[in-house]
């Protein structure tokens, strides 16, 4: 896929570590032009993007917290200015705290809510000017098996997760006129900072490890190179079932 991207712009929201970085590097091998997002950790995105530059890619960081609708306006047009519209957005920001039914607060319901699914409505409202006046963009929500399953984290997380596949689907349905894509990828347990210690659920996956952050990245550039595939949820998930 070198150069099947060549002069698209992505958007990568939470792009400085994990799956946000692998998904980074698979749109800049392809030839996209890269923003990498991050709240905090500017040294890892900044780290990335020279990777990136070192190897013949071009990538800038654009700090933003995303939940935020000034702050997602702002990148928006910090990515314009120096990178070009945005064609393909990438929505992985997300946060996962672990808690049980009875020790879940309404501030955790609230703070994840609004991490990782409204960032995600933020987001992709303040692209969609620039995918539709090209009548070209991709849009891929970074899911979880938790949309579907129990998970390990909460109900809140479940909530958030489960909220995004809809948005999925609601967006893909109005916009596939337009030559705008929506899609989510659903990783179940990928090897990413999110999952260390946890080693005790691989016993829980039939493939017997843990998925890696590339091959979500994968399974990202399928969606980006398919113009036909849309409002649909690619599950990684090792063979897992759904309970």
């Amino acid at each position: 896929m070198a150069d099947a991207l060549k002069g698209r712009t992505a958007l990568v929201t939470g792009g400085s570590r994990g799956i946000g970085a692998a998904v980074c590097r698979a749109l800049a091998e392809a030839g996209a032009a890269v923003a990498i997002n991050c709240r905090e950790r500017i040294n890892q995105a900044e780290q990335l993007a020279g990777e990136i530059g070192k190897q013949g890619g071009r990538a800038i960081v654009v700090a933003a917290d995303v939940s935020q609708r000034e702050a997602v306006a702002d990148m928006v047009e910090r990515v314009t200015a120096g990178l070009g519209p945005i064609d393909i957005l990438v929505n992985n920001a997300g946060i996962a705290i672990t808690r049980s039914v009875d020790d879940l607060t309404e501030d955790d319901f609230d703070r994840t809510i609004l991490v990782n699914l409204k960032s995600a409505f933020l987001c992709t409202q303040a692209v969609l000017p620039s995918m539709r006046a090209r009548t070209w963009g991709r849009i891929v929500n970074i899911s979880s098996g938790a949309a579907r399953g129990a998970g390990s984290i909460g109900p809140h997380y479940n909530a958030s997760k489960a909220g995004m596949e809809g948005l999925t689907r609601g967006y893909a349905a109005r916009l596939v006129k337009e030559g705008i894509t929506v899609n989510a990828v659903a990783p179940s347990l990928i090897e990413t900072d999110m999952m260390s210690g946890q080693l005790q659920l691989v016993g829980r996956i039939p493939l017997g490890r843990f998925g890696t952050a590339d091959e979500v990245a994968k399974a990202v550039m399928l969606l980006v190179d398919n113009a036909y595939m849309t409002g649909q949820t690619i599950a990684l998930s090792g063979g897992m079932a759904f309970n």
